[in-house]
């Protein structure tokens, strides 16, 4: 499996011998890490986890720059309404390819949802970077970025809208293998890929990182068609623990194939370098503690409640 899969990362990048070294060493340095979570985990994901879990580490830190990366603020709607997403590929690859939606936290589409949409392109994949709120709409403090998911969370039905809006965005792509599609987000944008995947969309497998896990159509779970990876802090205070175990029972009453991996001693926004490194906030990144086989060189700044 290790062997099959670094193969595949290694030939991802193109066929330049000066990139095969250090693009292999980066994809050990990835299996040092996923290894850690255990090898039943790994083989169990089987596919999935090639076309969600590959990126994770990525996803966490910094890729070696082994791909020439495009990059579009784009446009689209849902309804009525105009929403602005972030587009990345490698625009030398020329063939169709699989799709990741990325789903910003509560302050709205921002530099680390981008950041993390141009690491998916380096690895050969479309990358979008979803707009739920709407254009120009991208609150600047806490008590903002509050209101405006309160609206979302308050209205699941308009969530799964926005959040397949996106999906349809990047299904229709040009480049993009329209039967190949995963989604992943952030605190906020970890609910709503989950509420996506509730609403029955076909996708391969959705990735929540420190998301809100509740909701309150639970049974909605039988209509789950991909995969189900969550990724929690164990001491996120903001998803306490009967939200935790709630979620795991509508997982296995809906009958979904899900995995959750938990974190001990990560707070809230974990993967996040903007959040800070106090965990006694609720909120933190400390580099390379989960991860270590990431980088990230970002300020913090706060990003309590995302």
């Amino acid at each position: 499996m290790k062997d099959l899969v670094l193969t595949s990362l290694v030939q991802l990048g193109g066929n330049n011998p000066s990139d095969q070294e250090p693009r292999k060493a980066y994809c050990t340095s990835f299996f040092t890490s996923c290894l850690a979570w255990g090898n039943g985990l790994i083989n169990h994901l089987g596919v999935f986890y090639l076309i969600v879990l590959v990126p994770l580490c990525v996803l966490l830190g910094s890729a070696p720059s082994l791909a020439e990366v495009r990059t579009e603020v784009v446009e689209y709607r849902q309804g009525e309404t105009i929403l602005e997403g972030y587009l990345a590929y490698d625009d030398e690859i020329t063939t169709q390819r699989p799709g990741v939606l990325v789903v910003h936290a509560w302050k709205g589409l921002g530099e680390n949802e981008k950041e993390r949409a141009k690491q998916l392109a380096q690895l050969g994949y479309v990358a979008f970077a979803a707009d739920i709120y709407g254009k120009g709409i991208r609150p600047q403090t806490a008590k903002e970025a509050a209101a405006q998911a309160k609206i979302y969370r308050s209205d699941r039905q308009l969530m799964r809208d926005r959040a397949n809006a996106g999906l349809r965005f990047l299904q229709q792509h040009p480049l993009t293998t329209r039967d190949r599609l995963a989604a992943i987000g952030y605190c906020f944008g970890g609910g709503v890929v989950l509420e996506l995947a509730r609403s029955g969309t076909p996708i391969a497998g959705v990735v929540s990182f420190h998301g809100n896990l509740d909701t309150p159509n639970p049974r909605d779970a039988r209509y789950i068609q991909g995969r189900v990876l969550v990724l929690h802090g164990a001491d996120d205070p903001l998803v306490p623990d009967e939200q935790v175990l709630a979620f795991q029972q509508e997982m296995r009453q809906g009958n979904v194939d899900w995995q959750m991996v938990v974190y001990g001693g990560a707070v809230h926004s974990f993967t996040d370098p903007n959040a800070g490194n106090d965990p006694a906030r609720g909120v933190a990144y400390i580099k390379g503690k989960y991860f270590p086989a990431c980088r990230s060189d970002a300020n913090p700044a706060d990003s309590k409640g995302s």
